[in-house]
Parts: C-alpha cells; sequence; structure tokens
C-alpha cells in the first residue's frame, strides 16, 4: 500500500480527534493537517482532488435531496443573494483600494479589474463548509437553514454564468436538453421504489449524481455540481429520499475529508501570504454585517438574520476556483491563489467558533441586535403560539396521529398535533385535525414556542430518537411551566438517556408493542388455557 496515502490518513484522524476535544468541528483539523504536510514537503495529488471533487459532488447530490424548489423563488433568498453579491463587490473593492492605496504588499500591484474579481471572489461563502455546519448541529431544515442552503444555492448560479462568460466557452445546445429532465422523474421515482436499501440504493445515488447529474451538465458545457444538485432535487419529496440521503451520508463526509486536506495542500505560504490573508479574514467582519442587514431588510427576527449571516460566514472555495483561472489566463499573481487559499482555510475556523457559540452571542448581544428587527415579522418567522391547547403531540406520523386520535376522544379540541412536514399538516387539518406546523429538531422552532401554564401534557412522538432526545433536552430547561412529558423509544439505552433529560413516562416501542400484541391475541381468539396463578395478568 502507498505510504503517503497511510500517512495522509493519520495525520488526518490526528490532527481530527485532537480538534474534536476543543469542541471545534473535526473538518478544522483535516484543514490543519493539509498545512502541517505541506510544510513537510506533500502536495495535493490527482487521486486526492477526485476524491475532493466527488465528495462536493455528493454533497451538492445530499442538499438537492432535501431541497424544496420554492425556497429559491421567496424573496429573502434571491432578493438576499442579490443585493449581498452587490454590496459584498462594492465594499471589498473599496478595503482592497484603500490597501492599495496605503502600499501594502500584493495589493498595490492590483488595478481596478483586478480589485473587482478579488473582490468578486470574496463575496461567495461556501457551500460544502455551510452544509457541514448545519449538518452537524441539524439544522438544515430550521428557517435560517433553508435560507442559507438557497442563498448558497442562487450564489452557485451566480458562478456558473461567471465562468462561462469567463471562460468564453457557450453551453452546448444539449443544454437545452436538460430543461426536459423533469420528465423522467416519474421514471427516477420507479427505480427508486425498486432500489430497496440495500447496496442498489447506494449504487443508484451515485449513478444520480455522477451521471446524469455531474456527467450530464459537463456534457452540456455546464457545472458538474450543479447538475448533481438538481439530480438530486428531482426526487426531491419522495419517501425514500431521506433513506438514500442516509446511505451516502458516510460515504460524502469520508470524501470530504479529501476536500479540506486538498486545500491545506494547495500551497506554502510565507510570511507575507499569511499577513494578507489574516488582514482579508478581518474583513470578514463587514460581510457577516452586510448578511445581517439585508436579511434584516426582509423582515426576519434578529436571531434568525445573525444565525444565517454566522452560517455564511467564510469564504469560498469558488474562490479557488476563480483564483486558478485568473492565474491561468494571467489576471492575477500566483500569490493571490496562495492568499485566497489561505484565507479560505481561516476564514474556515472563525465560522466554526462563531457557529460553536452563536446562542451565546445571540443572548448577549440580542437586545441592540433587536433594533434592526421589523416590527411585523415574516410570516415563517412568528412566534408558534399554541392558544388554549393543554396536550402536544410533537410528530404525527402513524404512531403520534393514533395518540392524538385516542386523546382526542376524551379531551377533545384541547389536544394540538405539531409535525415539520406542512404538507402533512394540511392533510391532518383536512381530516378535522388541529396540527400546526414545527420541526421539533430546528432550534428555532423552540426559540419561538409560546409554552403557557395551560400545557398539562407533551408527547414526543417522533420515530426518530434524536428528535425525541433533542425535544426533551429544550423542554428540560423550561422552567417557567409544569407539565409532564412522556417520550417514545427503541431501546433501553433510550429510555435511560430520556429519563436524564427529565421526562416522566417513556413507552419502549418494542417491548410495548409486544405486551399489547399478546393482549390483543389473547382477547380476539379467545384462548382458553389454564392461567398461572402466581402470574400477573396482562
Amino acid at each position: 500500500m502507498d505510504f503517503s496515502i497511510l500517512l495522509f490518513i493519520g495525520t488526518a484522524f490526528t490532527f481530527g480527534m485532537v480538534v474534536n476535544f476543543t469542541s471545534l468541528p473535526p473538518m478544522v483539523g483535516f484543514l490543519i493537517a493539509g498545512f502541517v504536510l505541506n510544510f513537510f514537503g506533500f502536495e495535493s495529488s490527482e487521486g486526492l482532488v477526485n476524491l475532493a471533487n466527488l465528495g462536493v459532488t455528493l454533497l451538492l447530490f445530499s442538499i438537492g435531496l432535501k431541497l424544496d424548489i420554492r425556497t429559491l423563488f421567496k424573496s429573502e433568498v434571491w432578493g438576499g443573494a442579490s443585493i449581498h453579491l452587490i454590496a459584498s463587490i462594492v465594499f471589498y473593492t473599496l478595503l482592497l483600494a484603500s490597501l492599495k492605496a496605503l502600499g501594502l504588499i500584493f495589493f498595490i500591484d492590483l488595478d481596478i479589474m483586478e480589485l473587482i474579481l478579488v473582490s468578486f471572489t470574496l463575496s461567495f461563502s461556501s457551500t460544502v463548509f455551510a452544509v457541514k455546519i448545519l449538518e452537524e448541529k441539524s439544522e438544515t431544515n430550521s428557517l435560517y437553514g433553508r435560507i442559507a442552503i438557497g442563498i448558497l444555492i442562487m450564489q452557485d448560479i451566480f458562478a456558473v454564468l461567471f465562468l462561462t462568460i469567463s471562460i468564453g466557452k457557450m453551453p452546448s445546445l444539449w443544454a437545452f436538453a436538460l430543461l426536459g429532465l423533469p420528465l423522467v422523474r416519474p421514471l427516477l421515482f420507479k427505480l427508486l421504489d425498486r432500489a430497496g436499501h440495500g447496496e442498489l440504493l447506494v449504487l443508484y445515488g451515485f449513478f444520480l449524481a455522477l451521471v446524469v447529474g455531474a456527467g450530464l451538465f459537463e456534457f452540456a458545457g455546464l457545472k458538474a455540481d450543479l447538475g448533481a444538485l438538481i439530480a438530486g432535487m428531482l426526487l426531491a419529496g419522495h419517501p425514500s429520499a431521506k433513506d438514500m440521503a442516509k446511505s451516502l451520508f458516510n460515504l460524502k463526509e469520508l470524501f470530504l475529508i479529501c476536500f479540506f486536506l486538498s486545500i491545506g495542500l494547495g500551497g506554502l505560504p510565507n510570511i507575507d501570504h499569511l499577513m494578507v490573508a489574516g488582514i482579508l479574514s478581518i474583513l470578514l467582519l463587514g460581510k457577516i454585517i452586510l448578511y445581517f442587514l439585508t436579511l434584516s431588510r426582509f423582515k426576519l427576527r434578529s436571531r434568525t438574520s445573525l444565525f444565517t449571516s454566522f452560517s455564511l460566514a467564510n469564504y469560498s472555495e469558488f474562490g479557488l476556483i476563480v483564483a486558478a483561472l485568473a492565474t491561468h489566463k494571467g489576471w492575477l499573481s500566483q500569490d493571490w491563489l496562495i492568499i485566497i487559499a489561505i484565507a479560505v482555510s481561516f476564514s474556515f475556523i472563525i465560522a466554526s467558533l462563531l457557529n460553536k457559540y452563536a446562542d451565546t452571542l445571540y443572548s448577549r448581544f440580542s437586545r441592540p441586535l433587536k433594533r434592526f428587527q421589523a416590527t411585523r415579522l415574516h410570516k415563517d418567522d412568528r412566534p408558534v403560539r399554541v392558544g388554549d391547547a393543554q396536550i402536544l403531540v410533537l410528530g404525527m406520523g402513524q404512531i403520534g396521529t393514533g395518540a392524538y386520535n385516542a386523546l382526542n376522544i376524551i379531551y377533545g379540541d384541547r389536544v394540538m398535533g405539531i409535525d415539520y412536514n406542512h404538507q402533512k399538516t394540511l392533510k391532518h387539518r383536512s381530516h378535522g385535525r388541529r396540527v400546526i406546523t414545527g420541526d421539533a429538531l430546528d432550534s428555532d422552532f423552540w426559540n419561538k414556542l409560546q409554552i403557557t401554564n395551560k400545557i398539562k401534557l407533551i408527547l414526543l412522538a417522533m420515530p426518530d430518537h434524536n428528535g425525541n432526545r433533542y425535544a426533551a433536552e429544550q423542554l428540560n430547561k423550561i422552567n417557567s411551566c409544569s407539565f409532564k412529558v412522556a417520550a417514545l423509544a427503541h431501546y433501553q439505552s433510550d429510555e435511560t438517556e430520556l429519563n436524564e433529560f427529565g421526562v416522566d413516562q417513556v413507552y419502549n416501542m418494542y417491548e410495548e408493542a409486544g405486551s399489547g400484541f399478546a393482549r390483543h391475541v389473547c382477547s380476539e381468539l379467545q384462548i382458553s388455557l389454564p392461567k398461572d396463578p402466581h402470574k400477573q395478568e396482562l
């Protein structure tokens, strides 16, 4: 086996684990590992770059699987992305021109067009990093997470337009044929139904991401990663799309390690490169402020605007692509490619810290931040009110719906259901159930939920233990109201964990289902066997 591969794996694991002990994302450790390997003379290889590209392609495909296309048509997404792009270019151009006037090294040789080009590269945020952060916080479905991902996709579209114009390579006529991809969606759905849940599902995901998505788009002269994103969007909404995303998760994570290593291996910096990259990292504060002020204009809560800004508080790997292209064409010197690579790495570390302490920072500065908040809030960002409800059922799947129906017979309209899927919420309402939309895995939901003293019982009926555990953790922080909490569990370890978070009653699905099945059978079949006098009734 190639010794360099073993060294890369060992170094990445070592630094990833060390950084993990500091509660920062392991990706920061992978970046540092790349710089350390670079320092000792190692360079990025073609194989590593190919694996890194595969990781990015699978990441964008996974985003598409979870994306609601309607998100892109929301004003805060396309409007926010467009306004911020223009504002960032103006902001960075003025500041970089000031540094040029001061005679700072590397800036002094830039003309106005080169200043605008560097500013353009700095205006983008990293899709890979932002989505990784959101996934680690389990907040890709939160309002701020959806807005952040929407803005990133709009930026990807802008990137495609720029690369098409700058390379001077127009898409082929086959690009128009790609408009017919939605027509094959029913066929893709049928194939997904037949793929099952094993290795064929994983292989089908690779086929869609690499062949139907990236391959077809690259053949048509368009950005391959955009094709992977759209291929994922074609399957979004299918019941098995979530299973496919889970199946690809570990492989995607493994390949993305190569992406972060490749950034660190991109070039060996000197002290001047580090100084300029450090200045660009400080200027990241202006980018965050621009995001916050722009999003606040769309009537979002100050918390939503701030958390979205922190998710996007980084420089993009797209900047490396633009810098490499500009270097190849002679528009920028090789030094700027190294500087931007270091600035991207520094920005990842800064963004990791900001996202880690986002709640603490918001709590400390919430009063001045709320001055930028509109009086009438965005309809998706208003408080979640439960009215006169006394019993809440979180998770309106099969078990949650069954619990709701049983409680509704006894307590009537005092029971309210909550589900993350708005389409499912509408379906429940059409059947006369009192249900509202809310994602229990979304910190925004708990921040907006207005629980009153009228609430007596809360049922955590989500099929995923992580959802019930997170909800129990949030409910355990509420001291102002007295209510009982009951939750579903699959295993004994789940029961123990839920009890630690103050859940009053845990219902083990497997154990209770087994005893319930036995009771049902004995009752229906009227089994006449002699009972053991020392045993309890079922």
